[in-house]
């Protein structure tokens, strides 16, 4: 979709980790983390590739595999404003009627259909009501 309206559409992630998936929330925070060195897409694509094997330790392999400074992202894993970063994504999901992961929603409307003729319904069904 980022392809097909390059000028129109922008992806924002929220962080919402579920708490039964043990390592949702840490995984979260070494995303941050990453972000802080502007490498939070690509380390974030990295923890899905490996979400079987999620544990400290291969958090920080995938900073070293990224290309990470290693003892800025070990300082960042543990910088509060992450924490308080998840907790007002996990707020904001939870006004928005958030209970399961992924969720999405383009201009705030939940996407039912996910298939890729469904984001192009509702996204063109929102550029529409810009248009007008």
């Amino acid at each position: 979709m980022l392809e097909k309206y390059p000028q129109d559409v922008k992806l924002v992630k929220k962080l919402y980790p579920l708490n039964f998936h043990k390592m949702a929330k840490p995984a979260a925070i070494a995303a941050l983390a990453a972000g802080e060195e502007g490498k939070f897409w690509e380390y974030n694509e990295k923890l899905f590739e490996n979400f079987k094997k999620l544990n400290h330790q291969k958090f920080l392999d995938l900073a070293v595999e990224i290309g990470l400074d290693l003892e800025a992202f070990k300082k960042n894993l543990t910088d509060p404003k992450h924490q308080q970063a998840i907790s007002k994504h996990k707020q904001d999901g939870r006004k928005a009627g958030v209970s399961g992961t992924p969720t999405i929603f383009i201009n705030g409307r939940r996407l039912g259909d996910r298939s890729l003729k469904g984001f192009s319904t509702l996204i063109d069904s929102e550029l529409k009501k810009i248009q007008k």
